[in-house]
């Protein structure tokens, strides 16, 4: 199985999102949506590899003629339109093909919209990590393939291959973005925090709150529980409370299993969020 999660920067016209989910035919199982990032998430995936592949393009072409980064906005940080598209390697599948996955589409992308690109984890000779590029594009770092300059309305696209993992925010009952920053960098592993999780703090105006933005990417390492309990209890600790637990996207079963039933009903997660669950129910619909 592979799986491919595009992320788009758009997230609030939803004539727009209309449009694009519909280009991704029955390789849709979950688009995550979030107005103050401007930004939606599309999980693509089947038994079938190339129906990952054949949805990643459609979906790129669809937002390409739809999107303009010029116009964007949005506290989530982007490269471009079609911001970031990692390959993901699923069960049996061997990680090889999802790097050989995000080279085919990297080279595609530049042939067909003149955008440039910039590799990372498996798809990159260095493995160089997302946050990495996001930081070094265009500034030390040239792209690995296409223009060496930004396209006008598109930007730039980040392409990789990497493991299974899972992105998860914690709301803050506040609106302290200093306090939401001060907690990511708190968990966050480069910063000595938890290990194998990267994180942020983004203002939500639209609630009036704050957010502890996740990506948990080594979840061999610190489980999703493991992660927002300990988010927890440094919101609760500076005085403030947790407003929600968001999951962005779809889980693999093995990152559920880790986590007790009490967090699960706690935090508002079900079994509904499994990415192999989601995909078995899709085929037998079809069938």
């Amino acid at each position: 199985m592979l799986e491919c999660v595009i992320n788009i920067s758009e997230g609030q016209d939803a004539a727009v999102l209309a449009s694009l989910s519909a280009a991704c035919g029955d390789a849709l199982l979950d688009r995550h949506t979030d107005v103050d990032h401007h930004r939606s998430v599309f999980t693509l995936a089947g038994s079938d590899p190339s129906k990952a592949i054949e949805a990643a393009r459609a979906l790129t072409d669809a937002a390409s003629s739809r999107i303009d980064i010029r116009t964007h906005f949005g506290v989530h940080p982007r490269l471009g339109v079609i911001d970031v598209v990692p390959f993901v390697a699923l069960h049996s599948t061997p990680a090889n093909e999802a790097a050989q996955a995000a080279l085919d589409y990297a080279r595609w992308v530049v042939e067909t919209h003149s955008v440039p690109v910039f590799l990372y984890g498996d798809a990159d000779l260095e493995n160089r990590s997302l946050p990495d590029a996001r930081r070094t594009a265009f500034k030390t770092r040239s792209p690995d393939l296409g223009p060496s300059e930004p396209h006008l309305t598109l930007g730039a696209i980040a392409v990789g291959a990497r493991p299974p993992m899972v992105a998860i925010n914690v709301d803050i009952d506040k609106d302290d973005l200093a306090l939401a920053r001060e907690i990511a960098g708190k968990v966050r592993e480069r910063d000595g925090g938890l290990p194998g999780v990267r994180s942020l703090g983004f203002d939500l105006p639209h609630l009036g709150q704050v957010q502890v933005s996740m990506n948990i990417v080594g979840l061999e390492q610190t489980s999703i529980e493991e992660a927002c309990v300990e988010v927890e209890r440094l919101i609760v600790a500076s005085g403030a409370s947790v407003a929600r637990i968001e999951l962005v996207g779809l889980v693999p079963d093995a990152a559920l299993t880790a986590c007790s039933k009490e967090f699960l009903e706690r935090s508002g997660l079900s079994e509904n969020i499994s990415l192999e669950r989601r995909v078995a129910g899709r085929e037998e619909f079809r069938s």
